[in-house]
């Protein structure tokens, strides 16, 4: 279950003038946003939800909240990012209610593997955690470090599918809490150091050397797939926080420079049956670093990402992993509005 503070979004709406919402949400949350939208007309504000996929903050509705007429977007499950927006937008976090305290406890003995002085990261849904886990673990004679990051992220600590900038301290090794592989897999292969992942659901310990190599592997194959490609499609997300055209036009002057037809494609939903009918060998995704390692499987035609296609061309040697880096964290001019989690 997670944390959806309605009270604080309702305030935040009449502050804002909003007579008529647009609800964002991922796959997970979508029973709370429907509650969401029935607490919010019980209180005079009208409310659409969207039914469109999501997957992040680098995806708000904000375009289709301005062609609806709403005054403002809800985007729930996500933390804060800057981003150019056309309507105001609030930014609802969904905290886990999970304990991580107790899956730290049980693993004090692999989590002394890293070293002494070790990195502290998580996602945004146990963020809210991350001091009481620090203090723990500073109590257990550890020297926590937990990074800043950079402008995509919202809290010290926090790492995103794309972006590792908090894991990168002056640490013996780092220590993700949270579920899943892809984080910490992207962790381990960010900072290039032993990486634990605590699961504080199942209070599980996987160390993650073995999973990023497993993964590299994957991603060499890949590449071997496509060296005899000779016509690269090279596709940019028209989403907001995903849209990296000068990467993309690097990329295709890399190509063209080493003598490959290369042709730039926007999409938004990028996915390899939308791209059947053109001519290409083989794709780069100038995108969500997700998309060409999580759905290599559903192409059929070899998909790269842009550290991928300089080893490709000889520019580099060592396996790289693809990141969406921000500036320094920063006050700006956006209009995305950052809820905390205030309990009800």
């Amino acid at each position: 279950m997670h944390e959806v503070s309605t009270r604080e979004i309702l305030k935040t709406l009449r502050e804002l003038g909003a007579e008529r919402v647009l609800i964002q949400t991922p796959e997970g949350l979508k029973r709370e946003a429907q509650s969401l939208a029935d607490f919010l007309e019980e209180n005079g504000i009208e409310a659409i939800i969207s039914g469109d996929i999501n997957y992040g903050a680098c995806d708000p509705a904000d375009r289709e909240a301005m062609l609806l007429g709403c005054d403002a977007l809800i985007h729930l499950g996500h933390s804060y990012m800057r981003l150019h927006l056309e309507v105001p937008t609030i930014f609802v976090p969904a905290f886990a209610n999970v304990d991580v305290v107790p899956s730290l406890e049980k693993n004090l003995g692999e989590i002394g593997k890293l070293g002494r002085r070790i990195a502290l990261v998580t996602t945004a849904q146990h963020i809210h955690q991350l001091d009481r886990a620090r203090e723990f673990l500073e109590k257990q004679g550890f020297e926590v470090l937990v990074g800043n990051g950079d402008s995509r992220v919202s809290w010290p600590g926090q790492v995103l599918g794309c972006n590792f900038a908090a894991a990168k301290v002056n640490a013996e090794g780092v220590l993700f809490i949270g579920a899943g592989y892809f984080h910490p897999i992207g962790v381990a292969l960010a900072t290039g150091k032993p990486t634990l992942a605590v699961n504080p659901y199942s209070g599980d310990a996987i160390w993650m050397d073995k999973e990023a190599e497993r993964l590299i592997r994957r991603r060499w194959a890949q590449i071997a797939k496509a060296m005899d490609a000779e016509r690269f499609g090279v596709i940019t997300s028209t989403k907001k926080g995903q849209l990296r055209l000068a990467e993309a036009k690097r990329v295709v002057k890399l190509l063209r420079e080493h003598g490959k037809y290369a042709r730039l494609i926007a999409m938004n939903h990028i996915n390899y049956p939308a791209l059947e009918g053109f001519d290409f060998d083989a794709y780069v995704v100038v995108a969500c670093p997700r998309v060409p390692i999580d759905d290599y499987e559903n192409w059929r035609k070899p998909v790269l990402t842009p550290p991928e296609v300089e080893i490709l061309l000889g520019l580099r040697e060592e396996y790289a992993f693809d990141e969406i880096l921000g500036g320094r964290r920063e006050t700006d001019e956006s209009v995305g509005i950052a809820l905390h989690g205030v309990r009800d």
